[in-house]
């Protein structure tokens, strides 16, 4: 028994081009976070502050996310079709780590509001042990939203279906009609949940940088950016319904509008997160250089410049 949905299929040429797109973006962005991790590892500077544990866990979840994606993509232009077992691991693994992310990024919202409004109990309030416990928290959060649909799967259908190949999409592993509400319930609460927090901390950053001094202009900058990066992020609450739309407006046109909105969906968020702190940070942009082009001297510590204050 085989449990398949139509789908149309690009010519070989168009296939070729966009999973060497997709293969050269997830290459070069994987590269650079996982040069981010690496030097997070090395030196105990990072390991010791919040902020850069939150970073780091962001990090780790873009890899995670960026890699089912390509290999799900590559795997449906390969093979057309997966068994229903290795398409649920690669669609949870991947689920879970987008829903952590935008929760991620409330909570380093949270953490640069406490940094800039209250400076004198940001080391009480913000420590190791407690972020730790937070990225707990975040985990659990998005397992609570992930499995009920796999438990429902497994009470619902048959064995057949488990051992048969299917077009690996999230709505077709998880077809009952009741998930498909949950999903909606949950997203819409993790969306109102994140953006309350998001512009809370924000308004309250921002009116503090007007009137502070440098440093918390630069954070009123990082804050943007995480604003940005969070805006794509929440787009996966959405990605059906854009593409859903867009195929009703531009019917011939399915394959390309969903290949753009996952690229724009998916990877591009991937993209950002190097850059607000693995560039515009100044103590992780040196260690980052000398390990990214494998400089011999890529574990002396980098001196810094008198005077100068990294990032918020």
């Amino acid at each position: 028994m085989n449990f398949t949905t139509s789908v149309y299929r690009d010519t070989v040429e168009t296939s070729i081009l966009k999973n060497v797109i997709t293969v050269v973006l997830c290459i070069t962005i994987n590269y650079v976070n996982g040069t981010l991790v690496h030097t997070f590892k090395k030196h105990q500077v990072f390991s010791l502050n919040p902020r850069y544990i939150l970073y780091i866990h962001l990090v780790i979840n873009d890899i995670i996310l960026l890699t089912m994606f390509t290999l799900i993509q590559v795997l449906s232009y390969i093979v057309f079709t997966l068994h229903v077992s290795l398409c649920i691991v690669l669609i949870m693994t991947a689920v879970f780590a987008n829903l952590n992310n935008p929760l991620t990024l409330a909570i380093m919202a949270a953490e640069c509001y406490v940094a800039i409004c209250f400076p004198l109990r940001h080391t009480q309030i913000c420590t190791v042990k407690k972020t730790y416990v937070v990225i707990g928290l975040i985990w659990t959060l998005s397992t609570l939203s992930v499995l009920p649909d796999l438990f429902v799967a497994l009470a619902t259908e048959t064995m057949e279906f488990f051992h048969s190949r299917v077009f690996c999409l999230r709505e077709n592993i998880f077809r009952n009609p009741s998930l498909s509400v949950k999903r909606d319930v949950y997203n819409t609460t993790f969306l109102v949940t994140v953006w309350l927090t998001l512009f809370y901390t924000y308004i309250k950053i921002l009116f503090t940088a007007q009137a502070a001094a440098a440093d918390a202009r630069k954070a009123r900058n990082t804050v943007l950016l995480h604003g940005f990066q969070l805006l794509l992020c929440m787009l996966t609450y959405v990605y059906n319904p854009i593409i859903e739309n867009l195929t009703y407006l531009f019917p011939k046109g399915v394959l390309a509008i969903r290949f753009a909105i996952s690229i724009f969906v998916q990877v591009l968020p991937r993209l950002i997160s190097p850059v607000v702190y693995g560039l515009r940070d100044k103590t992780f942009r040196r260690y980052l250089k000398r390990y990214m082009f494998c400089s011999k001297h890529a574990n002396n510590p980098p001196q810094k410049a008198k005077g100068e204050v990294t990032v918020s």
